[in-house]
């Protein structure tokens, strides 16, 4: 507990987030998050860990080539890190690390979640599944929500499981039939904190879900396995909750961070977003992945509320900076751990690392 307590210590005395020093931030939104720059990154990847893949039936480095963008829940005292892993043939895996102290983690030598020769292999072959977010069910259950890639189409899809380590698909998030081929990712399910445990809630009479990249759109389940996206009663289509904003360092695309959160002042969603070519924020590089907040309703979780005016986070590591791909913070884990959040991001698309509030 000593050396715990010195280390957070430490990085808030040491290391800071580039954050407006001019600019108050609201109160609504969860501040303050400071890179462990002493341990960060915290994962790599590793030509170590071997896996027989049941697709092709070879013995593949699993995640020899990147680890990224990962899921955090605590459990029995401690921080489980499911996480994307690329072998060298770009194929995703989500690969499991624990840790006691939610910084120092031991990874599992085998991949917890993969393409199998299953009902899901049209969807999920070669490209593998990715970006994994997990909460819990009011029963205990886990629910994640991951993207299924098949090389040519990314697709939202749902998996559910009673210890982390073994998980039962459930097949599209769209399951209709007009969705099935359409481009759809990243599920963020409005979610509650109990202790430490991150909890389906129900608004309304129903679970909720925000979705997709370049713009965001909402879907309701009654029971966190069959979801439906929501439509606008006139058109028709799916009902668009937040855009790239030009001007802003979202100007090219959001996608969901981690579950979002039901709190006192409303729903807090963390979000991704990418600096368009023009009409973008220029104090960022083009095309940099950084992340922002958004606040909607309680009562009405497709309503926008309020909106953060700049990034809490953004690429000014070289970890950070060059990689798989440049210029990327990609935030989706987040935990309440021994009295602090802590937030866990792919970096360039090659690597995971940490910030504390």
């Amino acid at each position: 507990m000593k050396k715990y307590l010195f280390i957070i210590a430490f990085i808030c005395l040491s290391c800071t987030i580039n954050k407006p020093q001019n600019e108050a931030m609201p109160g609504w939104e969860l501040e303050g998050f400071v890179k462990v720059d002493s341990i960060n990154p915290i994962m790599k990847p590793s030509d170590e860990l071997v896996f027989t893949c049941p697709v092709s039936k070879k013995e593949v480095h699993w995640e020899g080539r990147n680890v990224f963008n990962p899921a955090a829940v605590v459990k029995d005292g401690k921080v489980y890190l499911l996480y994307r892993a690329q072998d060298n043939d770009m194929t995703s895996r989500i690969g499991l690390a624990v840790s006691e102290d939610g910084l120092h983690f031991a990874k599992q030598p085998q991949p917890v979640f993969f393409p199998d020769n299953d009902s899901l292999n049209r969807y999920e072959w070669k490209g593998g599944v990715e970006d994994p977010r997990v909460v819990m069910s009011p029963e205990g259950k886990y629910v994640m929500t991951y993207t299924a890639y098949d090389g040519k189409t990314a697709r939202l899809c749902l998996a559910t499981s009673d210890d982390l380590f073994h998980w039962e698909k459930h097949g599209l998030v769209l399951s209709q039939p007009e969705y099935r081929d359409t481009w759809s990712k990243s599920g963020a399910i409005i979610s509650r904190l109990e202790g430490n445990e991150v909890k389906a809630t129900k608004i309304n009479g129903k679970y909720w879900m925000y979705f997709g990249d370049t713009d965001l759109f909402i879907a309701y389940s009654e029971d966190l396995l069959h979801w439906k996206a929501a439509r606008d009663s006139e058109s028709g289509k799916m009902i668009r909750v937040l855009n790239p904003r030009p001007g802003y360092f979202d100007s090219r695309l959001v996608e969901p961070g981690p579950f979002a959160l039901e709190r006192d002042s409303g729903i807090l969603l963390i979000y991704n977003s990418s600096n368009a070519a023009d009409y973008n924020d220029p104090s960022l590089p083009e095309f940099t992945y950084s992340a922002g907040q958004a606040l909607f309703s309680k009562k009405d979780p497709v309503r926008l509320e309020q909106r953060s005016a700049r990034y809490f986070i953004h690429p000014d590591k070289p970890y950070e900076k060059t990689g798989e791909v440049n210029e990327v913070c990609f935030v989706e884990g987040l935990v309440r751990f021994r009295e602090h959040w802590f937030l866990y991001y792919g970096t360039a698309d090659s690597r995971i690392a940490v910030a504390v509030k």
